[in-house]
């Protein structure tokens, strides 16, 4: 295997594992983590710790 090889499997390795983690990023799983991480800073310091005094 030649140096270009390699660098060209590293290469296609490396966007392969970007697109999976841009999927898993963006999948309907994700929907309640992003909602909870928008109000973060609506919310004031103990509502977002959890601490309901």
């Amino acid at each position: 295997m030649s140096i270009g090889t390699i660098r060209g499997l590293l290469t296609l390795a490396i966007f392969a594992a970007f697109i999976a983690l841009w999927v898993w990023a963006w999948s309907k799983n994700r929907k309640n983590d992003f909602e909870l991480m928008a109000r973060l800073p609506l919310e004031s310091d103990g509502e977002a710790r959890g601490d309901r005094s």
